[in-house]
């Protein structure tokens, strides 16, 4: 029980001894080992650090001053670690939080984009003047056109200036708002023709009595996007049509892939589609007419008239004559419809008759419009692959289209397209064998430069050198450091070795022919003695300061006893 008790505070009064040992130490060393320990500490902690450096990216770049103190303010509020770009151009933010700290500075509105839209109305003095008022909403009108604008792909930047002229009562001087768009493009970006439209109209449809010919779109160069003078407009000439013939080409390929694929498979036919597309706007008035059949004739209109009139009775200039009968006539005169009759006096009537019929005429009137875009006429070629075969040998031969299979081809691509010969349509249908394709084989990358392999090195690095370092901190500073301050081994500890160098010695030695040689006590003794001296002379070389710890410890001991 007793023996327990001792051996309990030992660790205690080893770590007492260890810190007695450091204290006895001159101040240079102990000024040495605090250096080297507290660089140590510093390596390892920079070392960890380092490996758990986060990656950074960009959360914002390209921003106006005000933005970006805005932005930099909020981040300070949220505690966000955040860093510049040399430049300084960019505001770069840990990764794996972009998006979150992206929505919640898009939730207090920034970056606002140096410029404010409607929510310069809100915060309006009470004694505001009706023109402060109007250029307040001319603002906001501008800012929110911009902003939406900037909402376009391709646009980086955006401003809108509004020219609105003050209303009056006389319509004569009324003037109509016109509008000014200058758009900052990204790096490679362009704005094609229906997108300039489309902020037109824009701009136009957001402000009152304005047109889209009053409005202009610049873009960061300078080019004017909306030139009403374009010579090529001028000619007739809109690179819509173009587009629209492409888009006409590209369905009727669709309608021959879908055909002919099922039948010649993919890739073994190529065909081209070439339409001629009528841009024209024709109006057309016809007005045609045909005669009645004899058996559907419709009388419109008929008018019938009679007349009757008596000869007047001789006269003339009195005189031989005169009063002579008139000379019978050689030929009976008939004429149609006229009659001639004698009256009960002798005097001679004529009658004349006539009738009228109108019939109804067949007319056909005619009104034609053809709108725009209309097909002229269409130019088709398709060529066929020859067909691959394999024997039972498994060599492999190809083999040309039938001239019922091309003919089979050329029916269906007819129907395919809606083939017109009175349009004009031609079509060619041809087999020939396709050329093989030559692939350049891409050489396979080096595993030391694909960029996979690559990062996983780096990472695989860092951690190999966080743990060199703490191997090196560990084992070549702190424990040279403890066991230099260590206390010495307490005395049971060398007794025991003593004794078990002891029981090894008493054993004998080996001689050459493998017996072994019994010593005799004297032999034993001296031997143990001398074993006993160089191990005392070795730890005196190697390690004298526990040495001369432990003569201090035997000269206290020798102390006490003699008192």
């Amino acid at each position: 029980m007793a023996t327990a008790q001792d051996a309990a505070p030992a660790p205690a009064s080893a770590l007492q001894q260890t810190i007695q040992n450091f204290f006895d130490l001159p101040g240079r060393q102990k000024m040495a080992m605090l250096v080297a320990l507290a660089t140590a500490i510093a390596l390892a902690v920079g070392v960890l650090l380092w490996s758990r450096t986060q990656d950074y990216a960009i959360l914002f770049s390209n921003l106006e001053e005000r933005d970006g103190g805005a932005i930099v303010t909020a981040l300070q509020a949220q505690n966000v670690p955040y860093k510049f770009t040399p430049g300084g151009g960019a505001i770069l933010v840990p990764g794996d939080r972009v998006h979150d700290i992206r929505l919640q500075l898009a939730a207090q509105g920034l970056p606002r984009g140096g410029m404010v839209g409607f929510e310069l109305m809100e915060n309006q003095k009470l004694g505001v003047s009706q023109f402060h008022e109007q250029i307040n909403y001319q603002r906001g009108l501008e800012g929110e056109l911009s902003r939406t604008i900037q909402a376009i792909g391709s646009v980086a930047g955006a401003r809108v200036h509004l020219a609105m002229p003050k209303r009056t009562a006389f319509l004569r001087d009324d003037k109509t708002p016109t509008a000014s768009v200058f758009v900052n493009l990204h790096p490679g970006r362009n704005l094609d023709t229906a997108q300039v439209a489309g902020i037109v109209h824009l701009v136009a449809s957001s402000v009152p009595n304005m047109s889209n010919e009053g409005v202009s779109v610049i873009d960061e160069t300078g080019k004017l996007l909306t030139n009403k003078n374009d010579p090529l407009r001028a000619a007739g000439l809109d690179p819509t049509q173009l587009r629209y013939i492409e888009e006409i080409e590209q369905a009727y390929l669709r309608r021959i892939e879908t055909i002919l694929e099922p039948l010649v498979g993919k890739g073994n036919f190529r065909a081209q589609v070439t339409a001629d597309v009528d841009f024209n706007r024709v109006e057309q008035t016809d007005e045609v007419y045909k005669p009645n059949p004899a058996q559907q004739q419709a009388i419109r209109s008929q008018q019938s008239s009679e007349m009757l009139t008596r000869d007047p009775t001789a006269e003339g200039v009195p005189g031989a004559l005169t009063n002579q009968p008139p000379v019978p006539a050689t030929a009976p005169i008939t004429s149609p419809g006229i009659a001639g009759a004698t009256a009960a006096d002798g005097k001679v009537l004529t009658r004349n008759a006539s009738n009228t019929i109108n019939y109804e005429v067949d007319r056909t009137i005619q009104h034609t419009t053809r709108a725009m875009g209309a097909i002229k006429r269409l130019s088709v070629a398709v060529v066929v692959n020859h067909r691959s075969k394999t024997d039972k040998n498994g060599k492999t031969t190809t083999a040309a289209p039938t001239d019922a299979e091309i003919e089979r081809i050329n029916n269906l691509v007819r129907e395919a397209v809606g083939f017109s010969p009175d349009r004009g349509d031609s079509l060619n249908v041809a087999a020939s064998e396709f050329a093989a394709d030559l692939v350049e084989e891409t050489p396979e990358l080096p595993l030391w430069k694909d960029p996979e392999i690559i990062d996983i090195g780096k990472q695989a690095l860092r951690y190999l050198l966080v743990l060199a370092v703490l191997a090196y901190v560990a084992f070549g500073v702190i424990k040279p450091l403890m066991k230099s301050i260590a206390p010495p081994p307490r005395a049971e500890d060398e007794e025991e070795t003593e004794r078990t160098a002891g029981e090894s010695d008493e054993e004998g030695e080996v001689g050459e022919d493998g017996a072994r040689t019994t010593l005799s006590p004297a032999g034993q003794k001296a031997t143990s003695y001398e074993a006993k001296l160089e191990r005392a002379r070795e730890l005196a070389r190697n390690d004298p300061k526990m040495v001369a710890n432990l003569v201090k410890e035997w000269m206290g001991v020798s102390e006490e006893g003699r008192k």
